[in-house]
């Protein structure tokens, strides 16, 4: 197995491991949203309930809430076009290093060539 392979193995379990433990070691407890947390931190600060600046642009088009599948579709698929862009631009990174190294080994290589030419 090589070093990348074993690399890859070993941070995959710790990603899982992160997901999967705190399920496990607080049993029971409320792993609520962070939107939850944002209006109950106003209302303690505040002393009144919290009141939404604006609906969103859906919920006015469908005259109603969004049924929490086609929440879930969405974010999946904002979720997937970010991850797109960011490994197009991690890609072309990798890519324009090694078309960088190509290209100062070449350039090296027409030296010595030029070096030995003149002897």
């Amino acid at each position: 197995m090589s070093k990348n392979t074993k690399t890859v193995l070993i941070l995959l379990v710790i990603a899982a491991l992160i997901a999967i433990v705190p399920l496990f070691a607080r049993k029971g407890a409320s792993f609520g949203g962070s939107d939850d947390a944002g209006s109950v931190m106003v209302e303690e600060v505040r002393g009144e309930e919290y009141e939404p600046w604006f609906t969103p642009v859906l919920e006015n088009l469908l005259d109603g809430e969004l049924p929490g599948e086609v929440e879930s579709l969405l974010f999946c698929i904002q979720t997937g076009i970010g991850v797109g862009i960011i490994a197009f631009f991690m890609g072309r990174l990798v890519e324009r290093k090694k078309w960088m190294n190509k290209y100062k080994e070449e350039e090296q290589d027409k030296k010595e060539n030029t070096d030995y030419a003149g002897d």
